[in-house]
């Protein structure tokens, strides 16, 4: 007769076995690796794909090696000449060693924002408002360099920093809105004097022309003449030189 309790143990066994393969078993993507530890000691870097660890002897620490966007909370920055803001940046980075951004830094994640977030303050007190409004470029520049060179023995590589928002004070915003008005002001008046000073150039050039020809001068007042005709005006009162009609008199009184 068929017993199953003399099957049990056998079971169990199949059982445990089972379940030990499957904690032995371990697959990562191609995007992270594993950093495995077997009696705390390092053991080296796994992954991609399949291998197997020792339960209960061996530990793995996932690390993702994609770009990480980690956004740095706004700081308030007192600029060089005093003007008191608030300033939020993202970063991009991602992990090239695994194994030292696992055993040279506690948390690479947590250590990066801190140090993002001190860098930035460090580095935006250092300049102007004008400057940190003009030279983005530049700024963000020097941060990334600045991040990238301190977060190196950790293995993390900073690929990109952006300066985001620029919150200024309502009076700071005031006072800028006004500069920008009063620019835009003197432009115009520098492009009005340069139009000014062409069309006197102009004019004396036209006057030099008349001055050596003065049957010109007869021929646009003639024109001018014409000019006003054409306008619906009752009366018209307009001085006639003498040197227009010199030529006739002395036609006539040769004649």
């Amino acid at each position: 007769m068929f017993d199953i309790f003399n099957y049990i143990p056998a079971i169990f066994l199949v059982m445990l076995f089972i379940m030990f393969v499957a904690s032995a078993v371990r697959v990562l993507p191609e995007y992270e690796r594993g950093v495995l530890f077997r009696l705390g000691r390092l053991a080296g870097v796994r992954g991609p794909g399949l291998f197997f660890i020792i339960p209960g002897i061996d530990r793995l620490v996932r690390v993702t090696l994609r770009t990480v966007v980690m956004d740095v909370p706004p700081q308030d920055v007192i600029t060089h000449d005093n003007v008191t803001v608030k300033v939020s940046a993202v970063i991009y980075f991602r992990v090239m060693e695994p194994q030292k951004a696992i055993v040279d830094v506690e948390n690479y994640l947590y250590a990066t924002s801190q140090l993002s977030q001190t860098t930035l303050r460090s580095v935006l007190g250092q300049v102007d408002l004008d400057e940190l409004l003009a030279n983005r470029e530049k700024i963000n520049k020097e941060l990334q360099e600045i991040l990238d060179r301190h977060t190196g023995p950790w293995g993390v590589k900073v690929a990109n920093v952006e300066v985001k928002n620029i919150d200024l004070p309502q009076e700071m915003q005031r006072a800028i809105a006004k500069q920008a008005e009063a620019e835009r002001e003197r432009r115009a008046k520098v492009i009005h004097a340069e139009g000014e000073l062409q069309a006197s150039q102009k004019l004396a050039q036209a006057a030099t022309v008349l001055a050596t020809e003065p049957t010109s001068l007869q021929l646009r007042y003639l024109q001018t003449l014409t000019e006003i005709g054409t306008e619906k005006n009752s009366t018209i009162i307009f001085p006639v030189p003498i040197d227009l009609i010199k030529m006739f008199l002395e036609r006539q009184e040769k004649a």
